[in-house]
C-alpha cells in the first residue's frame, strides 16, 4: 500500500524542473473536515476516528489556506517555493477531544472507529478506496508535516487554532 499523496510527487517534480513560476502548497488535515462529524460528537459525546488514536495530527483551518493561495496568485512574494501549512499543535485524538471538551463544556471521549466501518460510511469506488488508503496511512503514521511558523509568516497574524475553530462550530 503506497503513500495516498504519492501521486502527487510526480507533479511537483515536473514543477520543479520546468520553467514555470509555481507556488507548490501544501496544507495539513483541514480543520473543516471535522465537521463532517460535528453531529456524531455533539450527540455523542465522542470523537471517532478511523485511525489510532495515539497518531499525532497536523491541521490547518482551509480559509487561511486559501489566503495563502490568493497571495500566491496575486503576486510574486512565494514564487518558486514549496510551504507546508498547519495551525500550532501537532495533536493526538486525546489532546483534540480534550480540547473538544473544553469548548463544549462536558467530557468528550477519543474513539477509533474501525476502518471498515468507517469505509461502509462511503460509497463504492476510488473515492472508498481513496479514503481507506489514507486513513490506513494515518493509522500508521499520522500526520506529520508542519511547523506554523510557516504559515504565520505567510499570512502575518496567528493561524487560526483547532480551538478557535471548535468554538467556531459549536456557537453555530
Amino acid at each position: 500500500m503506497t503513500n495516498h499523496a504519492a501521486a502527487k510527487l510526480p507533479v511537483e517534480e515536473a514543477l520543479y524542473s520546468s520553467e514555470l513560476v509555481f507556488t507548490v502548497l501544501q496544507p495539513a488535515r483541514f480543520m473543516q473536515n471535522f465537521e463532517r462529524s460535528w453531529n456524531d460528537i455533539v450527540e455523542h459525546d465522542r470523537l471517532a476516528q478511523p485511525y489510532s488514536r495515539a497518531v499525532k495530527m497536523c491541521s490547518v483551518d482551509y480559509r487561511d489556506v486559501a489566503e495563502v493561495a490568493a497571495l500566491a496568485m496575486t503576486g510574486n512574494e512565494l514564487s518558486y517555493g514549496t510551504f507546508e501549512l498547519c495551525a500550532p499543535g501537532m495533536l493526538d485524538s486525546y489532546e483534540t477531544a480534550a480540547i473538544l471538551s473544553e469548548v463544549l463544556g462536558r467530557p468528550i471521549t477519543a474513539v477509533e472507529m474501525p476502518l471498515d466501518q468507517f469505509a461502509s460510511l462511503l460509497p463504492e469506488g476510488p473515492l472508498r478506496e481513496g479514503m481507506t488508503r489514507m486513513m490506513s496511512h494515518y493509522d500508521r503514521h499520522g500526520l506529520p508535516g508542519g511547523n506554523a511558523l510557516v504559515l504565520r509568516a505567510i499570512l502575518g497574524r496567528e493561524p487560526r487554532s483547532l480551538k478557535d475553530y471548535f468554538a467556531e462550530l459549536a456557537s453555530r
